[in-house]
């Protein structure tokens, strides 16, 4: 006897294929969301998935930056949100009035935009980056050039470690979510763990980051658990991950870093099978980008694209 689960996910099989649409889900989403999605990354993995599609609908399951990301790579597409309430705390930390400042106050200054950030963000600044892009493309930049970098401390520390770069006005934003991951959460967790190995998202807190054995995006995370001889695995990022990372590695054991709902975004669990049946039934909610601002971002984007990240 089919579930409603089964019925919903055989509509949305059905509407896929009849709407010529592919559904890209975040690492973050939740499991279900994850499981039916065509493909799950990270924002740099679905912001290539997104310009190298060729189906015409695109259905994005993550944070609102996410999909308005793809509706200015994919300017002949239809891009479909299917929660436009699902935002980013740390896209709303710096709005372009704030940016506009520093501009004026660094004019000569290059402005480094972690994708995690609105549109018209993007369009104010010269190259973004993603968590597993950041080193490499403030590395890029020329070093005799002053650079802002907004709107993530921590990734911004992370990256002027990796790299040594010198001149980066680092901007006050973060994650919450990644900011209520502690080091005594770190030191409890490998008590309880002590031959796993704890990964760290560079969205952490520096003092978290300095004590993991591998700093990387999710991309990167995935990465490094298919390689490593290790068995285990302490998880400091979103909660989601876990899910992720045991689709890889179903042979190996991931603990979250703290229980729920510690580091867990509200945000990216929006997003369920249901909403994405709506939208595919309804070729809707749109992502809708002016044509200037799309103009604009496409620059900065495309910047972000053509540097390979780890």
């Amino acid at each position: 006897m089919k579930t409603s689960g089964d019925r919903t996910t055989a509509e949305i099989n059905r509407l896929r294929k009849d709407r010529n649409a592919v559904i890209l889900a975040h690492n973050y989403t939740i499991p279900e969301v994850q499981d039916i999605a065509d493909f799950t990354g990270d924002s740099l993995g679905l912001s290539r998935q997104a310009s190298e599609t060729t189906a015409q609908v695109i259905v994005f399951c993550g944070v609102r930056f996410m999909a308005e990301t793809a509706a200015v790579i994919c300017r002949s597409k239809t891009v479909l949100h299917p929660d436009p309430n699902a935002g980013c705390p740390m896209a709303d930390m710096i709005t372009p009035s704030q940016l506009a400042e520093l501009k004026q106050q660094h004019p000569d200054a290059v402005v480094l935009t972690y994708v995690n950030s609105s549109v018209e963000i993007k369009a104010m600044s010269d190259v973004c980056c993603t968590s597993a892009n950041a080193a490499e493309v403030l590395k890029s930049i020329p070093g005799d050039k002053e650079v802002i970098f907004i709107p993530d401390r921590n990734l911004a520390r992370w990256a002027v470690e990796q790299t040594g770069r010198p001149n980066v006005i680092i901007y006050n934003g973060f994650c919450p979510t990644h900011m209520r991951i502690l080091p005594e959460m770190v030191e409890k967790a490998r008590k309880e763990h002590p031959n796993a190995l704890f990964l760290a998202h560079p969205e952490c807190r520096l003092e978290v980051w300095k004590m993991a054995d591998k700093v990387a995006s999710t991309s990167g995370m995935l990465k490094f658990v298919q390689q490593s001889p290790a068995k285990e695995f302490i998880v400091g990022t979103e909660s989601g991950m876990i899910h992720a990372l045991k689709r890889v590695a179903p042979d190996k054991q991931f603990y979250p870093i703290a229980p729920e709902p510690v580091a867990t975004c509200s945000n990216m669990k929006l997003i369920n099978l249901e909403k994405i049946l709506w939208s595919l039934r309804d070729l809707a909610p749109k992502v809708e980008v002016s044509d200037d601002i799309a103009r604009k971002a496409l620059v900065p984007i495309q910047r972000m694209l053509e540097i390979r990240g780890k």
